[in-house]
């Protein structure tokens, strides 16, 4: 089991980025019911063009930003235990009273932390939100390096992503198997995969309710 995220090396990743079809992705984005309001939280940072997608429908977007404000070294520094599962809270924006997350957009920020501050964070998050809640995710597969620093993801006119992060250094991929992510993602339990052109596989997981984690 992978428990630690390798040192970069000195490479670059330097070609233009390539927009992908994320099936999973505009499954979400299409599937919001417009009848109800749903309260979203985007652990990247804030894109023009997703909160123009989102605010199609009724929704309260809640932006963590962990990328750009230390919150990914911060959970991998943290000692396991209470210290960690604090700073896990301490990165979440503020919760409101009975405003429970429905849906979680994780980008590629699984593929920088560790294993033990991948667990603290969907703990955290699980704790905020509703059973049945969706996270999606992107995890680098196919591919030995990612870059250095995660990417900046935003959906494309054509309904596609596209990472707008531009190029880097790039660092050894820990390539989480699905078997390790189950294990790594607190409640939230696989709920499909895809296998994407760009060498990625990409996640739905599902919130179980703390019954059926029981019965696991």
């Amino acid at each position: 089991m992978i428990s630690s995220l390798r040192r970069a090396n000195p490479r670059t990743l330097s070609d233009s980025p390539a927009a992908f079809h994320a099936p999973l992705f505009q499954e979400l984005l299409t599937g919001l019911d417009a009848t109800r309001r749903h309260v979203i939280l985007d652990l990247g940072a804030a894109s023009t063009a997703m909160l123009a997608l989102l605010g199609r429908s009724r929704c309260r977007v809640e932006i963590a930003d962990l990328a750009h404000f230390g919150g990914i070294d911060h959970l991998n520094r943290a000692e396991h235990g209470p210290a960690l599962a604090h700073a896990a809270e301490s990165l979440l924006p503020n919760a409101l009273p009975d405003d429970a997350i429905d849906l979680v957009f994780c980008w590629d920020l699984p593929n920088y932390l560790t294993l033990d501050a991948l667990s603290a964070l969907m703990a955290a998050i699980g704790r905020r939100a509703r059973p049945g809640a969706l996270a999606h995710a992107l995890i680098f597969y196919a591919d030995r390096d990612m870059k250095e620093h995660p990417g900046r993801f935003v959906p494309t006119a054509d309904g596609e992503l596209i990472d707008r992060s531009g190029p880097g250094a790039v660092t050894a991929a820990p390539r989480y198997s699905p078997e390790v992510l189950g294990k790594s993602m607190g409640r939230f339990v696989i709920d499909r995969a895809r296998l994407l052109g760009n060498g990625m596989q990409e996640f739905l997981f599902r919130l179980e309710s703390c019954g059926d984690a029981s019965n696991h």
